[in-house]
């Protein structure tokens, strides 16, 4: 099906795209790679009368590794580039594995970190990672810049915190405590390129075999990308044994609230999230000890 037509435009800087955002309200839509807007236009979901785009933008495509100060990936940084950055796998692995099994080799070479984020969709491959690595939000608008933490950015599905005439400007990761690990866990039942069914993202800064601090993210079982608060909270100060690891499973599956769709049922969904929640703690842990 061919696109059904509308305007083009190519901003040269943010400040001039935020403005045409705000100027063409409810009719326009941002594309920064593309993969989702134009498939939804295609089959008609949504049918913009202007499209802005932000590749032109100078500085958008940033991907930064400031030693022991943070990452910072930009608007239209590509997935397969930070799949693939030498100082991300090194630092931050977890960040690079999950953009390197977002969706296929296409689309990871077309679609960027930031579009599947923005898109808000409960099963962003990306978002348990960079909401346990405690990730910030730069907001760009017509009035000026703010920051809001990642967690704060999700409020529905397909619902964000932008406001009329805002940009996501980048996102920034904080430094890896020194004593810390990552690690990302997902299933999908249909292919290794679908949509997961269901994802689990945990960062552990461990003091010999003791938890210090846990942050435990899900994905694709809420309405939003959430934290696991209660099973966070069940980890810190104990020593991470099997019986621990079997209990956040099962704490982290009941704070879940997972629907039945075409790709798997609630059950289901549950049983993965206590599977990968367990195997996610046990390889963070592993990381933060090496």
């Amino acid at each position: 099906m061919p696109l059904p037509k509308f305007e083009y435009l190519a901003p040269t800087t943010l400040e001039e795209a935020c403005q045409l955002l705000k100027e063409k309200g409810d009719d326009a839509r941002l594309m920064g790679g593309g993969t989702d807007l134009l498939t939804k236009m295609k089959r008609r979901v949504i049918q913009p009368n202007t499209v802005i785009g932000l590749k032109k933008i100078a500085g958008l495509d940033i991907i930064k590794v400031d030693r022991g100060k943070g990452l910072t990936i930009g608007a239209v940084a590509l997935l397969g580039d930070v799949a693939s950055h030498p100082q991300i796998k090194r630092f931050f692995p977890a960040i690079a594995y999950a953009a390197s099994v977002t969706a296929n080799v296409q689309i990871r070479n077309m679609g960027t970190v930031v579009g599947n984020l923005c898109n808000a969709a409960p099963s962003a491959d990306n978002a348990p990672t960079l909401l346990a690595m405690d990730a910030q939000v730069t907001i760009m608008g017509v009035e000026g810049q703010r920051t809001i933490p990642l967690e704060d950015f999700f409020k529905g599905p397909g619902i964000t915190a932008l406001e009329p005439g805002e940009i996501v400007k980048e996102i920034f990761v904080p430094w890896p405590h020194p004593h810390s690990g990552v690690s990302y866990q997902h299933i999908s039942p249909r292919s290794k390129v679908d949509i997961s069914a269901a994802c689990v993202a945990a960062m552990l800064v461990m003091e010999g075999n003791i938890c210090k601090e846990a942050r435990v993210a899900l994905g694709a079982v809420a309405p939003v990308p959430m934290r696991g608060k209660k099973t966070e909270k069940h980890l810190e100060g104990k020593e991470l044994t099997k019986e621990t690891l079997e209990q956040a499973g099962k704490q982290a599956s009941k704070e879940c609230k997972p629907i039945s769709d075409m790709r798997a049922s609630a059950q289901y969904r549950r049983l993965m999230v206590e599977v990968l929640t367990k195997r996610a703690l046990a390889e963070a842990a592993t990381r933060a000890r090496a």
